[in-house]
């Protein structure tokens, strides 16, 4: 794994991971506010150069809390630093919730969004209470994180989704995107159900016996799944201009 330093738009400097050869990807972990703990060549999707952004104010990069519009510009910043014209997506837990944003703020700049075992676009009261009662079920894995980014980009999320041309923007949208449940996750499953029928080019999957961070318990599937998923001909293919 060899790493760069990105100056963002605002000059802060941010850390980059990259590993491997072939088409681009960019791959966000969860959070928000977490450092990249998806950031390991033994994790990489095969035959694809990935790019391991650390969000500003986290781990190694620069900054402090920020909203999703700076998240969005930051990811931008990396992409033309990369000398990627367009790239595929690949986001874990709100790292999928991410990838839907930049997809509609850039369409011609993303290929396709793969999310994994995402949030959803909503703030559900039965969904959270789901979360809640079984959170003593998941072990944690010690990842460190900041609160500061946390809250500000959780109050930034809740404002995007209450904005009126939201479902209007993911039913026009063109990129493909494919969203990806972990059987066992505490997580229910229906709000990455509900944006694979609403988004034209959507598609959903279950995968069985495993958790939400199956990433950590199972390596090799996790490799195998966003291997098949971000070089699937959906991914693979840019989406049409945007007039």
């Amino acid at each position: 794994m060899q790493s760069m330093v990105v100056p963002a738009d605002d000059g802060a400097l941010l850390h980059v991971g990259v590993t491997g050869r072939g088409p681009d990807v960019v791959v966000l972990s969860g959070g928000p506010g977490c450092v990249h703990y998806l950031e390991h060549e033994r994790l990489a999707p095969r035959g694809m150069r990935s790019w391991y952004p650390e969000p500003r104010g986290v781990g190694r990069s620069q900054g402090g809390p920020h909203d999703l519009g700076q998240a969005v510009a930051d990811l931008e910043a990396v992409r033309r630093a990369a000398g990627a014209d367009s790239w595929v997506v690949l986001g874990h837990s709100w790292g999928s919730d991410l990838a839907v944003r930049y997809a509609l703020d850039h369409p011609d700049r993303v290929r396709s969004v793969v999310g994994v075992a995402g949030h959803g676009l909503h703030k559900d009261r039965t969904w959270s209470q789901a979360y809640e009662s079984a959170r003593h079920l998941e072990a944690d894995l010690g990842i460190h994180w900041e609160p500061g980014v946390h809250a500000a980009l959780n109050e930034s999320f809740v404002q995007w989704i209450h904005e009126p041309d939201l479902l209007r923007r993911l039913a026009d949208t063109t990129v493909p995107m494919t969203f990806i449940a972990a059987q066992h996750d505490i997580r229910p499953s229906w709000p990455l159900r509900q944006l694979a029928t609403l988004v034209p080019h959507g598609e959903f999957d279950e995968l069985p016996g495993v958790a939400h961070n199956f990433w950590s318990t199972d390596p090799h599937l996790w490799v195998d799944v966003v291997t098949d998923t971000c070089v699937a001909p959906s991914a693979t293919s840019a989406a049409p201009p945007r007039s």
